[in-house]
């Protein structure tokens, strides 16, 4: 038996967000019933090399939960019941000299994708790319439950990579006909506009442009709020999918104390997420908060309402949308005849 190796390319012509999005939700889904093992994400900080590392391991059963059992049994990547297990860990680093003095990514990622049942490492791919599919799929289920239902316009702050599958995990669960992307950056505003603009509707804004529409996701590093209150549209469905670790903040706090606020998981959010610092203050408390994802997905909490305003969804990203993601990219390869196939534990019975 094998392993397959998957290389970026490999990973995205198999990550595709039609299946990646109820994949998602399945583990959103999962770990709402307690059908996950996720252990805290761990670090390795580097200050000599001013980097880190962070491993991110994680179980989940999706049997009998999460999406439509059909949708993912048609899907290619579960039983003819739909149920599906997984398992995967993502060893991922953050080094921001790389670029300037080593010619590498700031962020790289590799993810080994093995069998539950026996643990034979399965696949060993590319975590950069799947990161970015399942973080614009997790933006995408969000949008599916918490987002007016005829949703045309998708407002973008941060015109990087994530930027992009952004819109395209959104446009496959609204009718986005109309995008505005708000940058610092002129080249990045360009490119995006080149890459979409066949497509969609697609043109430079302001941030309170952006946050006019009727879908917001915002992917920024910013420390201090750049989105006002004030800017956004009165049925506005916000993804505040910036803030990765403790400091950072998109958003006004007036907005995450009027917008029904579901986040992805308490600890993580109220560390690292984008109420960690207006939590850190004592603005925010549990109180403000309306739930996690998984519960709405699997319906223990309703979603979008016709009496909600503004909705706001705090993404920090979490260990079982890898495994979910990785689970649909090694599915959709081995069918595929992609990637390299390659021995990496001896068949030999000890």
């Amino acid at each position: 038996m094998e392993t397959l190796l998957l290389s970026s390319e490999d990973v995205d012509e198999n990550a595709r967000m039609a299946d990646v999005i109820p994949a998602v939700e399945d583990a959103f889904a999962a770990y709402a019933r307690g059908n996950t093992q996720m252990p805290a994400k761990s670090y390795i900080d580097l200050p000599q090399y001013n980097g880190d590392f962070r491993s991110m391991p994680a179980y989940l059963d999706a049997t009998g939960d999460g999406a439509p059992r059909s949708e993912s049994a048609e899907r290619g990547y579960a039983d003819e019941a739909g149920g599906w297990d997984a398992a995967a860990v993502k060893w991922v680093n953050v080094h921001p000299d790389n670029p300037d003095d080593h010619d590498l990514p700031t962020v790289m990622g590799t993810v080994i994708y093995s069998d539950p049942e026996t643990a034979f490492p399965l696949s060993v791919m590319d975590g950069t790319e799947l990161t970015m599919k399942r973080t614009g799929a997790a933006a995408a289920v969000a949008t599916k439950h918490l987002a007016v239902e005829g949703a045309t316009s998708l407002g973008i702050v941060g015109a990087g990579v994530q930027s992009y599958t952004q819109l395209t995990a959104i446009a496959q669960v609204r009718p986005i006909e109309t995008v505005v992307v708000s940058d610092i950056d002129d080249d990045a505003v360009e490119a995006f506009v080149a890459e979409f603009g066949d497509e969609f509707d697609v043109r430079r804004g302001s941030i309170a442009e952006a946050a006019a529409c009727d879908v917001l996701s915002t992917v920024t590093p910013v420390t201090e709020p750049i989105v006002p209150r004030d800017a956004l549209g009165e049925h506005t469905h916000v993804n505040a999918m910036g803030a990765d670790a403790e400091g950072k903040h998109e958003h006004d706090d007036r907005t995450l104390l009027d917008a029904k606020l579901v986040i992805d998981d308490y600890e993580q959010c109220t560390h690292s997420g984008e109420i960690n610092v207006p939590w850190s203050a004592g603005t925010l408390g549990d109180d403000d908060l309306y739930g996690e994802i998984g519960d709405v997905v699997v319906g223990d909490l309703p979603g979008r309402t016709p009496d909600d305003g503004i909705t706001l969804f705090d993404s920090t990203g979490l260990a079982i949308q890898d495994v979910a993601a990785a689970h649909v990219v090694y599915a959709h390869a081995d069918e595929n005849d992609n990637g390299t196939p390659f021995s990496l534990v001896g068949t030999e019975v000890l």
